[in-house]
């Protein structure tokens, strides 16, 4: 059965850094695309940028462009985000997925919670 767990969220203040991981079990994600998705409070979810098989091609939401950056390990199985220059419009449970910014699945994990603030 696939899993994704997701971990490495926690409470920063604004101009922090976390960096996110997702360990994936059950398949093997080095055949899928793989995307973050957020849902900040009282939102939907947004999708925030994906990686394809090989690594080599990413992608981002504009509000996170110069500051996330999304990377694999094929050899892990693991997905992982760096976050830095945090904000507080940041602050949200974020989940990792099969899938691109053009269709990704809903997320299964129970994600990783991300909070900044002062």
């Amino acid at each position: 059965q696939a899993q994704l767990v997701e971990s490495g969220g926690g409470l920063v203040q604004p101009g922090g850094s976390l960096r996110l991981s997702c360990a994936a079990s059950g398949f093997k994600d080095t055949n899928y695309w793989m995307s973050w998705v957020r849902r900040a409070p009282g939102k939907g979810l947004e999708w925030v940028s994906h990686i394809s098989p090989s690594g080599r091609l990413t992608g981002y939401v504009d509000s996170v462009k110069g500051r996330f950056t999304i990377s694999r390990d094929n050899a892990e199985n693991t997905l992982s985000l760096q976050m830095n220059n945090l904000k507080p419009d940041d602050t949200a449970m974020y989940y990792c997925t099969k899938g691109t910014k053009a269709s990704w699945d809903p997320p299964s994990g129970q994600g990783t919670r991300v909070t900044v603030s002062s």
